[in-house]
C-alpha cells in the first residue's frame, strides 16, 4: 500500500489484513503516519502506561512527567501521601503547569497566568477572574492511575482495562525484589531510531543474541530453547533448575520458567498484556554483571545470592530484569513513526551508597552495552523497513514465536479486540 493515505477507516482496516501469517509486518506498519496516529489513540491512549517508580516521588509535593506522544501527564505525591495523576494542562488557557520532569511543589502554578491548584488537584487561585467563577469545576483533569509492588502506572483512557490482574501478578511476584526499599542508582535517556514496534520485536526473541549480545548470553539461558539445544546446552540448563529448586523455596521464591529460551509473552488470544516470571542464570553467573559477580548488596527480601533472574514485562512500553543486587527497567514512550523514547533505570538497594557499596562503571555495562546493541540494531532495521525493497519474511518457529505473539497481540488491539477468542496462529512454540 502506498505511504500515503490510511486515513479513511475503511483504508486502515484494509492495511490490517495485509499482514501474511506467519510473517513480519508489512512496510507500511513501520512508517505510515495516519496509522502511527492511531496507534497512539487506540494502544497508547487505550491502556495502562508504566509511569515510573514510586520511590521517584516520596514525600508529599514530589512529581514526575512523562509525555505521550505530546500529552503530558503529571504524577505527584498529594498532601495525604497518596499518588494522582493530572492532565499537565491548566483549566484556564492551556499552558502546560510544570514543565520539568522532575521535582517538588508546595502548590502547582501555571507560569502563564498564575492559576493555582493544591496538590489534590483542585483549583484554589484565579486572581483576576470575573466573580462567580466556580472553581469547583475547573480542577485539574484527573488521570486513572495505579500502583502496585513499587511500580507507578497511568491510563489515559475514559474507562481503562482492568488493573486487578497486573497488580496480583506483579505484586506477588516482585515483591522479594524490594522496589518499594530500593534507590534509583543511574537513569539513562536513549532515543532510539526506530517505530515502537521494531523495538518491541526485537525485545521479543534472542535469535539475535548470540551474533550480537555475547556477554548477555554467557549469564542466560534465552538463547537455547531446551527442544532445540545441544545436549551440553540441555546439561547445562537442567543443572542449574535443579540447583535451583533445591535451594529457592527457603527463600519463599520459585522457578517460574524454566526451559530455556525466552517465556512466551503476550497472549493474543487471551489479551494477557503483562507478565512476570523466574528464571535461572547460568552456573557461575549471581547477576547480570560483565563477569557474573555482584555489583551491589543484595536487594529487598533476599538473602542469598542464587535467586535468578526476575522478569517483568507490560504493553506496551515496559520492562524489567531483577538480579540479586540490582534490577534495570525500561520506560517506552513513542516519539513519533519512526522513533521511540526510552528511559533505562539502574535500581539498588536504597542502603548501599555509591562508592562504597557500588561502583557505577559495574554497575552499569551489562545492560547499558545490551541496549545500545539493541538499539543499534533497531535503527538498522527502521532503515530497511523503510525501503521499498522490503518485503515481510518468514518468522521462526523455533525462535521468533513472541514476534508473532506481539504481532497478533498488536493486530487484535488495532481491530478492537475482534480477534480475541479465536484459535491461535499456526506459528506457535514448540514444547
Amino acid at each position: 500500500m502506498p505511504n500515503s493515505a490510511v486515513t479513511p477507516t475503511t483504508e486502515l482496516d484494509a492495511l490490517l489484513t495485509t499482514r501474511h501469517e506467519g510473517h513480519g509486518l508489512p512496510r507500511a506498519f513501520y512508517h505510515d503516519a495516519p496509522l502511527y496516529d492511531a496507534e497512539i489513540r487506540t494502544i497508547w491512549q487505550g491502556g495502562w502506561l508504566f509511569a515510573g517508580f514510586e520511590i521517584e516521588i516520596p514525600q508529599p509535593g514530589d512529581f514526575l512527567t512523562l509525555a505521550v506522544d505530546g500529552s503530558s501527564v503529571l504524577v505527584i505525591r498529594d498532601d495525604a501521601g497518596s499518588v494522582r495523576a493530572f492532565h499537565n494542562v491548566c483549566r484556564h488557557r492551556g499552558s502546560q503547569l510544570c514543565r520539568n520532569e522532575s521535582g517538588h511543589v508546595r502548590a502547582i502554578v501555571c507560569p502563564y497566568h498564575s492559576w493555582t491548584y493544591s496538590r489534590q488537584g483542585a483549583l484554589v487561585a484565579c486572581a483576576g477572574m470575573h466573580d462567580g467563577i466556580d472553581k469547583a469545576e475547573l480542577g485539574l483533569k484527573p488521570v486513572h492511575v495505579g500502583v502496585t509492588a513499587g511500580l507507578i502506572y497511568v491510563s489515559l483512557a475514559a474507562a481503562p482495562p482492568a488493573f486487578d490482574g497486573l497488580r496480583e501478578r506483579f505484586g506477588a511476584t516482585a515483591k522479594p525484589q524490594g522496589f518499594d526499599r530500593a534507590r534509583i542508582a543511574k537513569i539513562v535517556d536513549y532515543e532510539v531510531e526506530a517505530n515502537w514496534k521494531l523495538v518491541w520485536e526485537n525485545n521479543r526473541e534472542c535469535f539475535h543474541c548470540v551474533a550480537c549480545h555475547p556477554q548477555y548470553v554467557k549469564a542466560n539461558f534465552d538463547a537455547y530453547e531446551e527442544a532445540f539445544a545441544t545436549e551440553a546446552a540441555r546439561q547445562k540448563m537442567a543443572a542449574a533448575v535443579a540447583r535451583a529448586e533445591a535451594k529457592w523455596a527457603a527463600q519463599g521464591i520459585s522457578i517460574t520458567h524454566a526451559k530455556g529460551g525466552l517465556a512466551p509473552f503476550p497472549d493474543p488470544v487471551r489479551n494477557v498484556w503483562y507478565a512476570a516470571d523466574r528464571t535461572v542464570m547460568v552456573d557461575g553467573f549471581d547477576t547480570e554483571s560483565m563477569d557474573g559477580r555482584r555489583v551491589a548488596p543484595l536487594m529487598g527480601d533476599y538473602r542469598d545470592a542464587d535467586v535468578g533472574v526476575l522478569r517483568m514485562r507490560s504493553m506496551p512500553n515496559f520492562w524489567l530484569h531483577g538480579s540479586c543486587d540490582h534490577a534495570v527497567a525500561a520506560r517506552l514512550l513513542p516519539a513519533g513513526p519512526r522513533k521511540t523514547s526510552v528511559r533505562a533505570y539502574w535500581l539498588v538497594d536504597r542502603n548501599a551508597r555509591e562508592g562504597d557499596d557500588y561502583q557505577l562503571e559495574r554497575l552499569l555495562p551489562f545492560w547499558d552495552l545490551t541496549n545500545t546493541q539493541d538499539w543499534e540494531i533497531c535503527k538498522w532495521q527502521q532503515k530497511g523497513v523503510d525501503s521499498i525493497g522490503y518485503e515481510p519474511g518468514p518468522l521462526s518457529q523455533r525462535k521468533e514465536y513472541n514476534v508473532d505473539a506481539f504481532i497478533r497481540w498488536y493486530l487484535s488491539q488495532m481491530r478492537g479486540g475482534s480477534e480475541r477468542g479465536n484459535a491461535a496462529s499456526p506459528l506457535t512454540r514448540v514444547a
